[in-house]
């Protein structure tokens, strides 16, 4: 069986066993259907669920004259941007009932909720929200990106029930309608994007996000595989819970269940508490797939060097490791005990200096002073998280903040934990690879060869996973287990 991975810019070609088993998201299990793709049939759907939210008056009900309105945002990582996309669509459909209440075109406000992610720039804004939307906020300011480290635009509520400190974006937590606009997308980090996953990472500080994003969190036996269970998911629950307490009153809620395509099978709105459960029965059946009928000893797929977090994730080693914990992440249901993952990067030595600028400095102090696991980086958490030259980089110049690193190392280690190897396919650089603990082969063939005399045996079984960052990813079951939400 010949089969082609992602590697690069391009594509590496594999010869596997014919026993070998493909998945491929929304063609081996087809997604459930999405609405009609037209913009008046998805305007609608979107309108009719503003009416009706969950939990909630409508939207026109809350508007009126004065009241001042910040839409929030999610960035370009998530959502898609084709012109039917949910961002443009709701957003149009949410103004339309603003202004039907009385809200004015000056009182409302777009924030991009980068959370720690780049502050967005102003290409990606145009796609984000279409040359129509653009032309008629950008221009007056009424679009800006989250600056977790601006003094004067942070307030901090103090700290949950359980400790975690809250801080939140000022102008949200001001304003008297705040709406948050999200994707319900099957997520690594604690079953769905959207809801309150959106307001407790995107609109927040570092010190929040390292009350989750962090190994005593990641690490737990409630992370992997992934479900909407987790202690993480605990955390962003009770985060957007308590800046709702906070701010005295809910946020409005519009989020789209997706497909592997961006597109919308389903849209709900309202409380985000009461809303969140509904969608997720929806999500669910896209999401976990009960397909594997066998545990399997072998994950085969391949990374691009531009997916995701931008260009580089597939070379840069930290972004690499993340990567391929976010496919244990997923399938490890349906892995076996020894399971062994390998995967093409071309691994070429680039790590973006310019998005990623501390991520250098944190490989090469990986390399050194008993760093024996991603989890002993940990500790240098706050020295780089408020470094001030990253900082800066942070705010002014569109790369990510110091702490996401950290975790991204949190998350990387996960791979380690729960595979019995992991091989790296036609690293141009292989010391780079092989510097991250991972194994480094030419090819396909060399690194199933190598994994089967020393791992697993001569048949075992393959799981081929083509297009894993090129569409949207499920989380796979067992056919005799499933998920039960």
């Amino acid at each position: 069986m010949k089969l082609e991975f992602e590697y690069g810019h391009g594509l590496m070609s594999a010869e596997l066993p014919d026993y070998t088993d493909v998945f491929i998201p929304g063609e081996t299990v087809p997604d459930p259907p999405c609405l009609p793709q037209d913009w008046g049939s998805l305007y609608q759907a979107t309108l009719d669920s503003l009416r009706s939210p969950i939990g909630l008056p409508p939207l026109q009900t809350l508007a009126a004259p004065g009241k001042k309105v910040v839409f929030i945002i999610p960035d370009i990582v998530k959502g898609g941007i084709q012109p039917t996309a949910h961002r443009k669509v709701s957003i149009r459909a949410c103004l339309n009932e603003l202004y039907a209440g009385g809200v004015r075109k000056q009182d409302i406000l777009f924030l991009v909720s980068n959370g720690l992610h780049p502050r967005a720039t102003e290409s990606e804004i145009r796609k984000i929200f279409g040359e129509e939307l653009f032309q008629e906020f950008y221009p007056t300011g009424q679009i800006t990106s989250h600056d977790s480290e601006d003094p004067d635009n942070m307030v901090d509520l103090g700290c949950t029930s359980r400790g975690d400190p809250v801080l939140m974006n000022k102008t949200v937590f001001e304003c008297d309608i705040p709406i948050l606009i999200g994707h319900v997308q099957g997520n690594p980090y604690g079953g769905y994007s959207g809801g309150y996953k959106h307001c407790a990472t995107g609109i927040t500080h570092w010190r929040s996000i390292a009350s989750h994003h962090v190994p005593k969190v990641m690490h737990r036996a409630d992370f992997t595989p992934v479900s909407g269970h987790s202690l993480m998911r605990t955390k962003f629950d009770e985060i957007g819970m308590y800046m709702e307490e906070k701010m005295g009153h809910p946020f409005f809620c519009c989020d789209a269940v997706l497909d592997t395509y961006s597109r919308q099978i389903a849209i709900f709105s309202g409380y985000a508490a009461r809303m969140m459960p509904e969608s997720w029965k929806v999500a669910d059946r896209r999401t976990y797939v009960p397909w594997a009928e066998k545990k399997y000893d072998i994950l085969l797929f391949g990374m691009p060097q531009d997916f995701h977090y931008g260009n580089g994730m597939g070379t840069n080693p930290i972004q690499m490791m993340q990567a391929l914990s976010a496919q244990v992440i997923r399938h490890k249901r349906v892995m076996s005990d020894r399971c062994v993952i390998i995967c093409s990067s071309i691994c070429n030595g680039y790590f973006h200096d310019e998005r990623w600028p501390y991520l250098r400095e944190l490989y090469e102090l990986f390399q050194h002073d008993y760093m024996n696991t991603l989890a002993d980086m940990n500790r240098y958490g706050e020295y780089f998280a408020t470094r001030e030259d990253y900082i800066r980089k942070y705010r002014f110049c569109n790369a990510f903040h110091p702490f996401h690193g950290f975790s991204m190392m949190s998350c990387g280690h996960i791979a380690e934990m729960n595979t019995a190897a992991i091989y790296i396919v036609g690293a141009q650089e292989p010391g780079i690879a092989r510097g991250m603990g991972l194994k480094t082969r030419a090819s396909f063939e060399e690194a199933l060869a190598d994994a089967m005399k020393k791992y697993t045996g001569d048949h075992p079984n393959i799981l081929a996973l083509p297009k894993t960052f090129k569409l949207g990813a499920v989380h796979l079951c067992m056919k005799d287990e499933g998920y039960t939400g």
